[in-house]
């Protein structure tokens, strides 16, 4: 009776997927979605286990949103894996989110490739343990020549830092007469960020419940619209993820238009 009760759950599970599914119209789909895997911590403690249980079962959400935008069309999907500001908690967590990464890049290796998605990172890298940052760039050579999606992984990332490192370089070349103060405008400080050559994120989703972007692409997030859900990191699927697109279809985006002016476009 169990099992069978199993397999009914499963079977409806999978209607309500396909049914969202094809719901989303393909052609508004966001070309960049960013998220904001929260929770894992919050998940692992409501299961009576450590942090770094939640983390490891947050990988089966990274795979499995992972495929449902690559199936779907979506360009680029950010993923905010590890802020400036995660290595303030407990050593042992960060250590075992350290050895997490090294796990999870090899052995989605294959999955990467089989679905032609292009794994990229951002971030200081530089700062990353040295086995963590080489089976990173390992990952980033092996999937280079992929087209179908870019992945991006924010390590080691904070907004602040990144525009902090963009104005240090243009002052640089600024010194150096390689660019002067007169030319500075948004396209140009554009090109100095992390994310130059990608598109900014239409859509940027929040799990767990928390409303804060909470340092993360501040300036690429200028028109993007927010998305906030009180599952957990670990319990978000595809289908929630589905969920997302379909509130991001039902807005309207008219970047300091009105109704009016977009009805005549």
């Amino acid at each position: 009776m169990d099992r069978y009760r199993t397999l009914c759950v499963l079977n409806d599970l999978c209607i309500l997927m396909s049914d969202l599914k094809n719901q989303i119209n393909l052609t508004k789909l966001p070309k960049h979605v960013a998220i904001i895997m929260d929770g894992n911590g919050r998940w692992a403690k409501a299961h009576g286990k450590a942090r770094v249980f939640g983390h490891q079962n947050g990988v089966k959400s990274v795979r499995e949103v992972t495929e449902a935008a690559a199936e779907l069309g979506v360009s680029y999907l950010t993923l905010y894996a590890f802020s400036t500001e995660n290595w303030d908690r407990p050593k042992l967590e960060v250590n075992a989110l350290m050895h997490l990464l090294i796990d999870t890049v090899r052995n989605e290796l294959s999955t990467l490739n089989n679905n032609d998605i292009k794994l990229m990172a951002i971030g200081d890298l530089s700062k990353l343990p040295s086995k963590t940052h080489r089976a990173l760039l390992e990952g980033i050579e092996n999937t280079k020549n992929n087209k179908r999606m870019t992945l991006i992984l924010a390590l080691n990332y904070s907004s602040r830092w990144e525009l902090a490192e963009a104005f240090r370089v243009m002052s640089k070349e600024i010194e150096q007469g390689k660019l002067s103060s007169d030319s500075i405008c948004e396209n140009i400080i554009e090109n100095y960020l992390a994310t130059s050559n990608i598109p900014d994120p239409e859509l940027m989703i929040r799990t767990s419940g928390e409303l804060r972007i909470s340092n993360f692409l501040l300036w690429q997030l200028a028109y993007s619209e927010l998305y906030f859900t009180d599952i957990f990191w670990p319990d978000f699927r595809k289908e929630n993820f589905y969920e997302a697109l379909l509130d991001y279809q039902n807005r309207e985006r008219r970047f300091g238009k009105t109704s009016e002016q977009l009805s005549r476009t």
